[in-house]
């Protein structure tokens, strides 16, 4: 049995199948942190001119837009993910190096309004995309996060198996949506090392391309079922041939959402345990920006691959700068949406820390990657004392997991000034009722 039919029999399983109470609520909390990160993206520049770009699919079709505009399902699903994944704020399952909800759950709404499906259904396809494609993103490795943004990658698989699971497909036809997503996969890492503005494109590519593959499927469209582990497929192409023997071992049993990282930050994660470790110190020690002498960073390598820009001169490249989000916590305390505003780019405090601020490859933590996120941190003050801090995992993560109370305040925080308290809610007290409500979100 090839990959693709091996997740199209757990498909058909779970479709007959009540999920479990655990597993519905945490697919809550995802589409709870899904909508906390939609927001604060509708307004980002790729979001506006993708917008502009897809007029002529929007004003008609069957799903909506948070907005309330109607949208075919490609459409919404492609500028939503892209919404999703544009303010840096969205989930990850970090043994995929993967964020799985931005294309994931675009889709499972767009086809969700499409076709009318409930609550329940809903979170069925989600559950469904998410634990298919991470264990994708499993497979392929480390070698794969090499060069490609697994979000892209990885995600197709994600909005694939959602949509098909809403379109209520058979085991061959939701087989062939699988195979065709794998010939939609792309998105490279260049995309995002010198100018980040079409990086969130990756995700809304993805989940455009997994609706799109499941309508194709469903209208009989074919594909070769083993272009995952094939000799020119996916593994050979995109890693360096990995094992898809165990690839669907624990589905159904372990469940991959339940282990989700909630970003309890703005910006890159690979910048996350960075930030938690110096304010660590800074909390244990009292000690104020003004008192640093030097910081220096001991991190992994796709920290130092994904997030390098020292001085950088946008919002965007501040997102992606290891130096900019560890002094900006440093100086103000954390690091929100307001730390991207051009007054606190230019502050002069964050930037003069930041030249004080060194990075380097830190072996322990470099070895326990992708399974660990942490950071070695070391502050010397200008008094002469050496803190040091090993931040082993990030807040957020399974780790140190946010609460039911930290997700609803992270929507609080990033919705309501998109459409007012009331709104938000409301949209938080329809979310956790869909594991038995007829309606969507």
């Amino acid at each position: 049995m090839h990959a693709t039919e091996t997740f199209a029999r757990f498909a058909v399983r779970l479709a007959n199948t009540p999920l479990p109470p655990e597993v519905a609520h945490h697919a809550q909390r995802a589409v709870i942190d899904w909508y906390a990160s939609l927001y604060p993206g509708l307004d980002t520049p790729s979001v506006q001119v993708l917008t502009q770009a897809l007029a002529d699919d929007l004003d008609r079709g069957p799903a909506r837009l948070v907005r309330g505009r109607a949208a075919t399902a490609r459409a919404a699903a492609l500028i939503q993910g892209t919404a999703a994944h544009a303010a840096e704020v969205d989930d990850s399952f970090r043994d995929a190096m993967y964020h799985p909800g931005a294309a994931t759950i675009a889709a499972a709404l767009a086809m969700a309004q499409a076709v009318g499906a409930s609550g329940p259904d809903f979170l069925r396809a989600v559950v469904m995309g998410y634990e298919i494609s991470t264990r994708i993103g499993v497979v392929m490795g480390r070698p794969h996060y090499k060069y490609w943004h697994n979000t892209g990658t990885m995600g197709s698989f994600g909005a694939a198996a959602a949509a098909a699971s809403l379109l209520q497909l058979d085991e061959p036809a939701f087989a062939h949506a699988l195979a065709i997503a794998a010939t939609f996969t792309a998105g490279l890492q260049q995309a995002f090392r010198l100018e980040s503005m079409a990086k969130p494109l990756h995700a809304g590519r993805a989940a455009e391309a997994g609706v799109l593959a499941a309508q194709l499927a469903a209208g009989g469209m074919r594909s070769s079922l083993d272009v995952l582990e094939g000799e020119a497929g996916l593994g050979q192409a995109m890693s360096t041939g990995p094992d898809w023997s165990a690839v669907g071992a624990t589905l159904g049993t372990d469940f991959h959402i339940t282990r989700l990282t909630f970003k309890n930050h703005i910006g890159c994660g690979h910048t996350f345990a960075a930030i938690d470790g110096a304010l660590a110190l800074q909390r244990l020690h009292g000690f104020t920006h003004a008192d640093i002498e030097r910081v220096d960073l001991g991190v992994y390598q796709p920290t130092l691959d994904i997030a390098p820009h020292v001085d950088p001169h946008s919002a965007d490249q501040a997102r992606f700068s290891l130096h900019y989000m560890v002094a900006t916590a440093l100086v103000h305390g954390s690091v929100r949406l307001a730390a991207f505003e051009p007054e606190r780019l230019n502050d002069p405090a964050t930037r003069a820390l930041m030249r004080r601020i060194t990075k380097a490859l830190d072996p322990e933590v470099e070895a326990a990657f992708p399974g660990r996120r942490g950071a070695r941190v070391v502050v010397t003050l200008r008094d002469g004392r050496g803190l040091t801090h090993l931040q082993p995992d990030r807040k957020g993560d399974p780790e140190l997991p946010l609460s039911d109370a930290d997700l609803e305040g992270k929507l609080m925080e990033l919705a309501t000034p998109v459409i007012g308290e009331a709104q938000s809610r409301a949209l938080l007290a329809r979310i956790w009722q869909l594991h038995h409500s007829a309606e969507l979100p």
